[in-house]
């Protein structure tokens, strides 16, 4: 019997096309197609929104960046969160998506999410607990195993001059982080 098939909104907090967490999430798309049947990995581009001024909303409305961004999520089981680290926290451009989707009705709401980083010597694992932190407030539920932090520095190389992902043992890693966003997501969704 097959498992059932989850959509997962994908969010990188780096705007930069050939960043590392860019090559996160495509590698994440490119396990799926190949491997990991189950899942369905949207990225959904955050670059668009405005910073966040309620100023903007009129009577239950956002600006169309803002609902189409707010609709990915709504219309997504659950979350992979592809969050570099900036001064010891999430970056900026996240931190802008995630409070525009948090405005009423909250589109994270009851949902699974999972968080990979890479980076520095802890690839990224502030960002992450402040990251979870933030999820308390507008309702996410993170995984809490495997945790997916990288050093991208360290030999061998794990990505290419594009940024993509390249090294096989961090793709199995990662592989596994999505096996766990799957079936933490049924579980949230009681199946």
């Amino acid at each position: 019997m097959s498992k059932p098939i989850i959509k997962v909104a994908a969010v990188c907090g780096s705007l930069r096309e050939g960043s590392f967490h860019r090559g996160l999430v495509r590698a994440a798309i490119q396990l799926c197609q190949e491997s990991v049947k189950e899942i369905q990995i949207e990225q959904v581009e955050i670059n668009q929104l405005p910073l966040l001024n309620t100023d903007l909303e009129g009577q239950g409305t956002f600006p169309p960046a803002v609902e189409a961004f707010r609709l990915k999520i709504k219309e997504a089981d659950s979350i992979l969160f592809a969050s570099p680290e900036y001064n010891f926290s999430i970056a900026a451009p996240m931190k802008n998506a995630i409070d525009w989707a948090s405005r009423p009705p909250n589109a994270w709401a009851n949902k699974a999410a999972a968080i990979v980083s890479t980076g520095g010597n802890g690839g990224g694992e502030r960002a992450q607990y402040h990251l979870r932190q933030v999820g308390v407030f507008v309702d996410l539920h993170f995984i809490n195993t495997p945790l997916f932090s990288l050093n991208a520095f360290e030999q061998p190389a794990k990505f290419d001059k594009d940024g993509n992902l390249v090294h096989a043992e961090t793709k199995e890693r990662l592989k596994g982080v999505l096996l766990a966003l799957h079936e933490f997501t049924l579980r949230i969704q009681g199946k």
